[in-house]
């Protein structure tokens, strides 16, 4: 029997610390990841004039080219000698390449300190010029990463100048300085990180839970269309169970195949009634309690009309064409439509007056209700839109369309077209049915 050996804690924990490292600061770091551009969609960004946008984007690239020549300027001011001119341009070029490749700057900028420090300035290890390149590229590196490769270069740049100092000491040393810099510098960029990090995450989240909203919102919409049309459909399923089983003593003498084909419509009527209320079990709440009075119609839009003027609101209604008795399905959510956008203007418009605009015409039912801009203060609605929704689910359920929009005086406008099918006109039902009649009797 084999005995299989945990590592220690403290193994673990060193193993973890170098695996960090190795994938911080080691692994691809010379690979080519060029800095992007800033989005013209910024804050900034985005309030400067059209044309001067696209160039604003790459403001952070100059910016760090300004430092860099800044920084080989500086370097050549600092002495006359054409040697040390020349490795001046070394901090520099440290500078550029955390545009295109930061871990690999980093690496650069560390390595070549103990060459500044030899042949370039007096102080040790870091002169002003490096000082200012190594915490400049310190600086882009951990903006351009994250905390993690920020902690791992900040320890590798104070154990460089601790060794530095022990190996050759000079009196002045700069390693303390740079310690306490760029701790300072990395921790102001940390925390930035950390509120941008914090701020993209509550973005995904609401965006995430606006979804999730809209969804609720909208099953629950469709839940509430179906608990009304139920009473609708329940009732013609009656009426035609009812008429399948009177019918046949209505005719004297019906044949048995008359008879057979009038207990079947019975059954099947029942048998649908019987799932209709199932159906209706599964998107009932625990908390609904079926209506006492019939579903509203048109019929009823004086009474509504009454209410909200009740509550304030100053209405006027404008009928067009023939008055025609509707399907209850269509008369049912044109009633529901009007009283959403009534509601609405209730409570996004208070002190607005509302119009509300009927039109029979041949092809079907034509709706709007505008109101127009409020007279009082406004008061925040968390709700703001699920009306619009359960109407738009009303209208597409009975093949209709619709408009929802801001008028031009500050009003809101909602407008609604439902196709109504003639009762002397075919379905295409009954258009097929008819065609291979024809086709039965040519034959």
């Amino acid at each position: 029997m084999t005995e299989t050996k945990s590592r220690s804690p403290e193994i673990q924990l060193v193993a973890g610390a170098i695996g960090g490292l190795r994938q911080a600061l080691f692994h691809d770091a010379f690979a080519y990841r060029p800095l992007p551009r800033l989005r013209t969609d910024a804050p900034v960004i985005r309030s400067l004039p059209k044309r001067a946008r696209e160039r604003a984007t790459w403001a952070v690239h100059a910016f760090v080219a300004l430092v860099a020549l800044i920084t080989f300027l500086l370097g050549i001011a600092s002495t006359h000698h054409p040697l040390t001119q020349l490795v001046a341009l070394f901090p520099a070029v440290s500078v550029l390449m955390t545009l295109v490749r930061p871990v690999g700057a980093f690496w650069i900028s560390l390595l070549l300190t103990p060459v500044t420090a030899v042949f370039g300035e007096a102080e040790w290890p870091w002169g002003p010029v490096t000082f200012f390149a190594h915490l400049v590229v310190l600086i882009v590196v951990a903006a351009r990463t994250d905390r993690r490769t920020a902690a791992w270069m900040w320890g590798l740049t104070v154990l460089l100048g601790v060794v530095m100092e022990n190996l050759v000491w000079r009196p002045g040393t700069t390693t303390f300085g740079m310690a306490m810099t760029s701790a300072f510098a990395l921790l102001v960029v940390s925390m930035v990180q950390i509120r941008r990090d914090a701020e993209r995450e509550v973005t995904v989240q609401r965006t995430v839970t606006a979804v999730e909203r809209d969804r609720r919102t909208l099953l629950e919409e469709r839940t509430t269309i179906a608990r009304e049309l139920h009473d609708v459909v329940a009732h013609h399923m009656s009426v035609v169970a009812i008429q399948a089983e009177a019918a046949p003593y209505r005719v004297e003498n019906p044949p048995p195949e008359l008879e057979q084909a009038f207990v079947t419509i019975r059954e099947n009527a029942v048998a649908a009634l019987t799932e209709l209320r199932r159906v209706l079990g599964v998107v009932r709440a625990e908390d609904y309690q079926a209506p006492d009075a019939p579903q509203p119609t048109l019929a009823q839009l004086d009474g509504l009309l009454a209410n909200v003027g009740e509550a304030g609101l100053t209405t006027e209604k404008t009928i067009t064409g023939a008055v025609r008795e509707l399907p209850q399905g269509v008369e049912l959510s044109a009633y529901r439509i009007i009283q959403e956008a009534l509601s609405n203007t209730l409570r996004h418009a208070p002190g607005a007056t509302a119009k509300v605009e009927i039109g029979y015409v041949l092809g079907g039912l034509g709706l709007r209700v505008v109101n127009g801009p409020p007279t009082g203060p406004v008061k925040p609605s968390p709700g703001a839109g699920h009306g619009i929704t359960g109407m738009r689910e009303r209208v597409v359920m009975l093949n209709g369309n619709m408009t929802a929009d801001a008028t031009t005086e500050g009003g809101y406008e909602i407008t609604v077209f439902i196709p109504v099918q003639l009762a002397d006109e075919p379905s295409d039902a009954d258009e097929a049915h008819g065609a291979k009649t024809e086709q039965a009797e040519r034959a």
